[in-house]
């Protein structure tokens, strides 16, 4: 599986947004899907699931809520953090998608869209005391329910092309196209020629016929 960065800065990157949410849900008091959805709409999260050196590893969480809070608009804190010595379920919380994210290579919005931020902080027990890999399987298990259909079935849809029409211009066998919209063949490990001519059909990119999150 390809990471969305390189693995060195995951520490990093781990402990700067587990700080952020702590800081701004447990400090300054506010809610944690207000803050998440600060987080979002803001250019830092894109910034930060490309793996960013400047955001992951040259920035504080507590500097990171700041950032957070002025492109939101919002006043800057005069509150001092706080430094318990329990790590809150909202450290854990982002802790635990900071890795989730690196390991998919996921947009976070696209985790939001399928398992939001308030499920996550859910998970804490007993996901807490678990290997993060265990908190990424269920995290796994999650998005498929929540997004049942693969993204080559999602694009055909989009494109108003059945599996027969999308078979015959791009000259691939019609079972082969139902057994990677059925998951029965892992489009991840099909012929670059076969994405090539997929993406060329269906006008999109091949890492947009992609599964970023592995079969059960």
């Amino acid at each position: 599986m390809i990471h969305a960065y390189d693995k060195n800065y995951l520490a990093a990157a781990q402990k700067c947004l587990a700080r952020m949410l702590d800081y701004m849900v447990n400090d300054l008091q506010y809610p944690l899907e207000t803050v998440w959805n600060w987080f979002l709409m803001s250019e830092i999260s894109h910034r930060f699931e490309l793996g960013d050196s400047a955001i992951l590893a040259g920035t504080s969480g507590v500097e990171l809520a700041r950032k957070v809070l002025e492109q939101a608009g919002e006043p800057m804190p005069i509150r001092k953090a706080s430094y318990a010595y329990d790590r809150s379920p909202e450290y854990w919380t982002g802790w635990a998608i900071a890795y989730y994210q690196w390991d998919t290579g996921l947009r976070f919005s696209e985790i939001e869209q399928a398992v939001p931020i308030t499920e996550v902080r859910m998970l804490y027990t007993p996901y807490h005391e678990m290997d993060v890999r265990q908190f990424a399987d269920k995290m796994n298990e999650l998005y498929r329910e929540a997004k049942p259909e693969t993204n080559l079935k999602s694009l055909r849809t989009l494109a108003e092309m059945s599996q027969s029409e999308l078979a015959r211009q791009a000259e691939i066998p019609v079972r082969t196209i139902q057994q990677y919209e059925q998951r029965q063949k892992d489009i991840n490990k099909a012929q670059g020629e076969t994405l090539l001519r997929l993406a060329r059909v269906l006008h999109c990119s091949i890492d947009e016929l992609m599964e970023k999150v592995p079969q059960q």
